[in-house]
């Protein structure tokens, strides 16, 4: 007997990244419908989606804060969001708008049907994957394109393998990093990928943006995953079954509610099968 689709919604909160929450819109509208998603936007100054649809978008007064104060801020209403939702709904799914759940394609599962088959205990996460640019061999994005095609690397990443799926309502730390009391549970057919690194010029508009200085240290430094993927030789897609177990078992002893990799930095070839998830 095939068993009957749970009720999901995913939530957001965006501010100024239209690039990324358009997409985000499409491939979660397109694996939940567009009628389950949830979006704070952070302005009232800021412009609804044109393929926004059914979505639910409500609109904050934007207030100028720390990084972390801000992280918290945002953290806490879509904690706050989740707990609501998860009186009608059975998952909720919350993460920033440029990253992407998918299930790994060989599956032949879709999303809602795939986390409908699983048991959740309070929360499950896919395995971390950051997206970026090999300055070496990959040209500027074409954002009229789709992005998996034009990117083949990421960086196997602690930091994005996030408990960004919930049955019960806790409380996400900041960034959906953590759950505080609650212990990881890498599905070994979920994937989380980050576009925060996906372009370099893409990075260098948004930091002349917030500023002279930001840009400049951009130049001088570079970006840590970009650098990452243009530089270490990239491993085959065994690295993603051994970053899985290694991160099942390894917590860092400074955030016990976070996955470790015993500081082993690996970048991987993204299998191209992930293309067929539309992203």
């Amino acid at each position: 007997m095939t068993k009957k689709l749970k009720r999901i919604a995913a939530i957001t909160m965006a501010r100024n990244d239209d690039f990324f929450l358009t997409r985000w819109i499409k491939y979660y509208g397109g694996e939940i419908g567009d009628e389950n998603l949830y979006i704070y936007l952070d302005g009232l100054d800021q412009k609804v989606p044109v393929n926004a649809g059914n979505v639910h978008i409500h609109k904050l007064p934007h207030t100028d804060m720390t990084r972390a104060d801000g992280d918290k801020y945002r953290i806490g209403l879509l904690s706050k969001l989740a707990h609501e939702l998860l009186k009608t709904y059975d998952i909720v799914i919350g993460c920033d708008c440029d990253e992407f759940l998918i299930v790994d394609p060989d599956v032949g599962m879709g999303l809602a049907k795939y986390l409908s088959s699983i048991t959740i205990n309070t929360t499950v996460s896919g395995l971390g994957l950051d997206v970026g640019q090999n300055m070496n061999t990959e040209q500027t994005l074409d954002v009229h394109k789709p992005i998996l095609p034009q990117r083949s690397y990421a960086l196997l990443s602690t930091r994005y393998t996030k408990p960004v799926v919930i049955n019960k309502p806790v409380n996400w730390g900041s960034g959906f990093h953590s759950i505080h009391h609650h212990n990881f549970h890498i599905d070994k057919n979920l994937y989380l990928l980050h576009f925060g690194a996906v372009d370099m010029k893409m990075l260098e508009q948004k930091s002349a943006a917030r500023g002279a200085d930001w840009l400049n240290h951009l130049r001088r430094r570079g970006n840590g995953t970009i650098n990452a993927i243009t530089t270490l030789p990239p491993r085959d897609e065994k690295w993603m079954q051994r970053a899985r177990a290694i991160q099942t078992w390894a917590r860092p002893i400074y955030a016990l509610d976070k996955p470790g990799m015993f500081g082993l930095r690996r970048v991987v070839k993204i299998p191209t099968r992930f293309q067929k998830s539309g992203i």
